[in-house]
C-alpha cells in the first residue's frame, strides 16, 4: 500500500504500487505509474503520461514529464515518458515527455542525475548513466549505458555519445562521439579512450581492450576517414562484442541521415 503525506495532490487515476511513498506537497497527475519501492521526496512532480519502474527516488523540486520545450509541440496529444527501474532524481531535475504523438523519452535503469541536471524531449538514457549537476542532453539526444557526464557538460540534440563515455566538466558535444573515449572541453573534442573505465569494467577483458584501442587507434590515429576506418574494422572479423559495439557506433555514424547526419567528434588538436 501506498504511503501518501496529507499535503500531497495524487490524481485518483494515478497507479501506485506497494510501499510508494509521496511526500509533502508532491504532486502526481493523471495517468501516471509508479513502480514499487518508489520515494518522491517533497515537493517532486510527476506530470501527466509519466511511467516509472521500482525503486525510484525523486528529490525535492524535481519534475518528471513535463512539457517538452518545443515551439512545435501539440499540446493535445498523447506523449509519454518512460522510466525504468532504481534511478535517482536529485534536487531540480528536468525530464521532459516527448514531442510529436505517441513519442516517448525513455530513462534505463540505475541512473543518477544529479541537482539540477536535464534530460530533453525525446531523448534515450541508457542504464547507470550519470549525469552530474548541471549536466543535460538534449532532446533527441541519445546517451550509451554508463556515461558520465561531468558538471555543466552537454549534448546537442540529435547527437548520440556511445557506452562508457566519460565528458568533461563544461564541455559541449554537437557531433556523434563514439563509445570509451573521453571527451574534453570545450567543444567536440576527442582526447583518448577512457582507459579507467575499461579496466574496471567487469565485462570487458583484457582481449576486449586490445581490439577496443585498435578501433580507435584505425579512427583517430592512421589519418584514415571514418568510411575508410570502418573498412579496416571489418577485416577484424575476430573482434567481440566489446570492440564490436565501437564498430557498429562508427557505422550508424557513416550511414546516418539528417537530422542525424552529425559527423564523428575528432580528435583534440596536439597543440592544445
Amino acid at each position: 500500500m501506498a504511503s501518501i503525506h496529507p499535503t500531497a495532490i495524487v490524481d485518483p487515476s494515478a497507479r501506485l504500487g506497494d510501499g510508494v511513498e509521496v511526500g509533502a506537497y508532491s504532486i502526481v497527475e493523471s495517468d501516471v505509474e509508479i513502480g514499487a519501492g518508489t520515494v518522491l521526496r517533497p515537493h517532486a512532480i510527476v506530470r501527466q503520461y509519466t511511467t516509472m519502474g521500482t525503486g525510484n527516488t525523486v528529490d525535492s523540486h524535481a519534475v518528471l514529464g513535463g512539457l517538452p520545450q518545443d515551439y512545435k509541440f501539440d499540446a493535445d496529444s498523447k506523449t509519454y515518458l518512460q522510466i525504468g527501474n532504481d534511478n535517482i532524481f536529485r534536487e531540480g531535475v528536468t525530464v521532459s515527455r516527448a514531442t510529436g504523438e505517441g513519442k516517448v523519452t525513455v530513462v534505463g535503469n540505475g541512473t543518477y542525475f544529479m541537482a539540477g541536471s536535464h534530460a530533453g524531449h525525446n531523448a534515450v538514457v541508457g542504464d547507470r548513466v550519470i549525469l552530474v549537476n548541471s549536466a543535460a542532453g538534449a532532446g533527441h539526444s541519445e546517451i550509451g549505458p554508463g556515461a558520465i557526464f561531468s558538471a555543466f557538460s552537454a549534448v546537442h540534440q540529435f547527437c548520440w555519445v556511445g557506452q562508457m563515455v566519460m565528458v568533461q566538466a563544461t564541455a559541449i558535444i554537437t557531433m556523434h562521439v563514439p563509445p570509451y573515449v573521453i571527451v574534453a572541453a570545450p567543444v567536440n573534442s576527442v582526447a583518448g579512450l577512457n582507459s579507467v573505465g575499461l579496466r574496471r569494467a567487469q565485462h570487458i577483458n583484457d582481449e576486449d581492450r586490445k581490439q577496443i584501442k585498435e578501433a580507435f587507434r584505425l579512427t583517430y590515429r592512421s589519418g584514415l576517414t571514418p568510411a575508410k576506418a570502418l573498412e579496416e574494422m571489418d577485416a577484424c572479423t575476430d573482434w567481440g562484442e566489446a570492440a564490436d559495439t565501437f564498430r557498429r557506433f562508427v557505422r550508424r555514424v557513416i550511414e546516418a541521415e539528417p537530422p542525424n547526419k552529425r559527423g564523428l567528434c575528432p580528435m583534440r588538436s596536439r597543440a592544445l
